[in-house]
């Protein structure tokens, strides 16, 4: 069997190249999807109450310390939690503004995310504001929770808004 020309082998090439948006550093337009399943187990109450429109945190009954965000077990004496629903309005302890973000972020940058703090409850809930310009956001500005009509089942659906 004859040995193939060394020359002519090659990987196939599609009639696309890559669109590059900066060099410096290097940003380039790729596509990735996949579909998968995914279990949200003992958070699953969680997003239940985004799609009632419920912001929901957890507390330890043993120590009493609260969490914003879903916790099965305290981290701090490691006891069972309980299910609270969280107040819709809060401020906001600290923000960072994304001018870059992933795939389904990306056509909405720049944007902001911040820790709202919520009185009573110790710790904290990292979530998008929206309708606050560039510049505008403050330490100790009011929010209040929104959700989107249609569940995606997913953290984003709750974002905040200016009080």
């Amino acid at each position: 069997m004859a040995e193939p020309d060394k020359d002519a082998v090659k990987l196939p090439e599609t009639e696309t190249g890559t669109v590059v948006y900066k060099v410096d550093p290097l940003i380039v337009k790729h596509h990735y999807e996949i579909d998968y399943i995914h279990s949200y187990a003992q958070d699953s109450p969680w997003f239940l109450g985004l799609m009632q429109g419920k912001l929901l945190g957890t507390r330890c009954p043993k120590c009493d310390y609260s969490y914003a965000t879903p916790r099965a077990h305290c981290y701090r004496c490691g006891g069972e939690t309980e299910w609270f629903e969280l107040p819709k309005e809060g401020t906001v302890h600290t923000w960072t503004t994304c001018y870059f973000g992933s795939e389904e972020f990306l056509k909405e940058t720049p944007f902001h995310l911040i820790l709202v703090e919520f009185e009573g409850v110790n710790t904290f809930l990292l979530a998008r504001l929206v309708g606050v310009p560039v510049g505008g956001v403050r330490i100790g500005m009011k929010v209040k929770a929104r959700f989107r009509r249609l569940s995606k089942i997913s953290p984003t659906d709750v974002y905040f808004v200016p009080a």
